[in-house]
Protein backbone atom coordinates (compact mmCIF):
# COMPACT_ATOMS: atom_id res chain seq x y z
CA UNK A 1 0.00 0.00 0.00
CA UNK A 2 0.91 3.56 -0.83
CA UNK A 3 1.01 6.45 0.91
CA UNK A 4 0.78 10.04 -0.10
CA UNK A 5 3.76 11.84 1.03
CA UNK A 6 3.31 14.95 3.41
CA UNK A 7 5.26 16.05 6.25
CA UNK A 8 4.33 16.15 9.64
CA UNK A 9 2.68 19.77 9.97
CA UNK A 10 0.47 18.86 6.45
CA UNK A 11 -0.27 15.84 8.64
CA UNK A 12 -1.16 17.78 11.49
CA UNK A 13 -3.49 20.70 10.26
CA UNK A 14 -5.02 18.65 7.49
CA UNK A 15 -3.37 20.12 4.43
CA UNK A 16 -4.62 18.37 1.36
CA UNK A 17 -3.21 18.03 -1.64
CA UNK A 18 -6.28 18.42 -3.81
CA UNK A 19 -6.94 21.57 -5.07
CA UNK A 20 -10.44 22.93 -6.42
CA UNK A 21 -11.30 23.07 -9.99
CA UNK A 22 -9.17 26.15 -11.83
CA UNK A 23 -12.18 26.82 -13.89
CA UNK A 24 -14.71 27.52 -10.88
CA UNK A 25 -17.49 27.86 -13.65
CA UNK A 26 -16.97 24.07 -14.55
CA UNK A 27 -19.57 23.46 -12.64
CA UNK A 28 -23.14 23.34 -11.43
CA UNK A 29 -25.41 22.32 -8.81
CA UNK A 30 -29.75 22.20 -8.53
CA UNK A 31 -32.17 20.16 -7.21
CA UNK A 32 -29.57 17.37 -5.41
CA UNK A 33 -27.68 17.00 -9.00
CA UNK A 34 -24.23 17.91 -9.70
CA UNK A 35 -22.81 18.95 -12.92
CA UNK A 36 -19.31 18.68 -13.69
CA UNK A 37 -18.01 19.59 -17.75
CA UNK A 38 -15.15 17.53 -18.37
CA UNK A 39 -14.33 19.69 -21.21
CA UNK A 40 -13.98 22.59 -18.71
CA UNK A 41 -12.13 20.57 -16.21
CA UNK A 42 -8.34 20.07 -17.21
CA UNK A 43 -7.81 18.37 -13.74
CA UNK A 44 -9.80 14.97 -14.52
CA UNK A 45 -8.21 14.35 -18.15
CA UNK A 46 -5.90 11.74 -16.99
CA UNK A 47 -6.09 9.06 -14.61
CA UNK A 48 -5.10 10.19 -11.22
CA UNK A 49 -6.63 13.56 -11.54
CA UNK A 50 -8.88 15.01 -8.88
CA UNK A 51 -10.32 17.96 -7.81
CA UNK A 52 -12.61 18.55 -4.70
CA UNK A 53 -15.97 20.91 -4.77
CA UNK A 54 -17.09 22.58 -1.78
CA UNK A 55 -19.82 25.47 -1.54
CA UNK A 56 -22.38 27.18 0.55
CA UNK A 57 -25.25 25.65 -1.44
CA UNK A 58 -23.73 22.41 -1.84
CA UNK A 59 -25.03 19.72 0.98
CA UNK A 60 -21.56 18.13 1.15
CA UNK A 61 -18.15 18.40 0.05
CA UNK A 62 -17.11 16.37 -2.72
CA UNK A 63 -13.95 14.70 -3.91
CA UNK A 64 -14.06 13.91 -7.50
CA UNK A 65 -11.39 11.28 -9.04
CA UNK A 66 -10.38 10.10 -12.16
CA UNK A 67 -9.59 6.63 -11.00
CA UNK A 68 -6.26 4.56 -12.11
CA UNK A 69 -8.92 2.48 -12.97
CA UNK A 70 -10.10 4.67 -15.97
CA UNK A 71 -13.33 5.41 -14.21
CA UNK A 72 -14.36 8.38 -12.54
CA UNK A 73 -15.38 8.40 -9.07
CA UNK A 74 -17.07 10.52 -6.54
CA UNK A 75 -16.91 10.52 -2.51
CA UNK A 76 -18.41 12.73 0.60
CA UNK A 77 -14.95 14.36 1.32
CA UNK A 78 -14.81 13.92 4.78
CA UNK A 79 -12.78 11.03 6.06
CA UNK A 80 -14.44 8.90 8.61
CA UNK A 81 -11.61 9.21 10.92
CA UNK A 82 -11.46 12.82 12.17
CA UNK A 83 -13.22 14.29 9.72
CA UNK A 84 -10.49 15.37 7.35
CA UNK A 85 -10.03 15.61 3.24
CA UNK A 86 -9.55 13.07 0.83
CA UNK A 87 -6.73 12.81 -1.66
CA UNK A 88 -6.40 10.29 -4.45
CA UNK A 89 -3.09 8.23 -4.05
CA UNK A 90 -1.61 8.31 -7.33
CA UNK A 91 -1.01 4.71 -8.67
CA UNK A 92 -2.74 2.82 -5.85
CA UNK A 93 -6.57 2.36 -6.72
CA UNK A 94 -6.98 4.21 -2.78
CA UNK A 95 -8.50 7.42 -1.60
CA UNK A 96 -6.44 8.44 1.72
CA UNK A 97 -7.36 11.10 4.69
CA UNK A 98 -5.15 13.43 4.75
CA UNK A 99 -4.09 13.43 8.54
CA UNK A 100 -1.86 11.37 10.54
CA UNK A 101 -3.95 8.38 10.91
CA UNK A 102 -3.58 7.69 6.88
CA UNK A 103 -7.12 5.74 6.58
CA UNK A 104 -6.95 4.60 3.15
CA UNK A 105 -10.11 3.53 1.66
CA UNK A 106 -10.78 1.62 -1.78
CA UNK A 107 -13.18 3.24 -4.71
CA UNK A 108 -15.90 1.54 -3.66
CA UNK A 109 -14.98 2.94 0.24
CA UNK A 110 -14.31 0.18 1.71
CA UNK A 111 -11.63 0.80 4.32
CA UNK A 112 -8.25 -0.57 3.65
CA UNK A 113 -6.01 1.35 6.20
CA UNK A 114 -5.80 3.00 9.22
CA UNK A 115 -8.27 3.64 12.50
CA UNK A 116 -11.76 4.40 10.40
CA UNK A 117 -14.97 2.87 11.65
CA UNK A 118 -17.14 3.65 8.62
CA UNK A 119 -16.93 3.75 4.87
CA UNK A 120 -16.69 6.37 2.44
CA UNK A 121 -20.07 7.50 1.50
CA UNK A 122 -19.83 7.52 -2.60
CA UNK A 123 -22.15 9.41 -4.81
CA UNK A 124 -23.87 7.67 -8.23
CA UNK A 125 -22.76 9.25 -11.17
CA UNK A 126 -23.10 8.76 -14.95
CA UNK A 127 -20.76 10.04 -17.60
CA UNK A 128 -22.95 11.75 -20.81
CA UNK A 129 -21.87 13.40 -23.35
CA UNK A 130 -18.46 14.66 -21.37
CA UNK A 131 -20.14 15.47 -18.61
CA UNK A 132 -20.72 13.79 -15.14
CA UNK A 133 -23.70 13.93 -12.98
CA UNK A 134 -23.74 12.90 -9.48
CA UNK A 135 -26.28 12.39 -7.44
CA UNK A 136 -25.81 14.27 -3.90
CA UNK A 137 -28.83 13.73 -2.34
Amino acid sequence: MNFNKRNIFQRLFGVCITQPPQDPTCWSFKDGLLIVDLDRTSELTDPGGAIRLERDDLPDKVLIIHGDDGNYHAFQNVCQHGKRHLDPVPGDNTVQCCSIGKATYDYEGKILYGSAKDKLKIFPLDLDEGKLFINIE
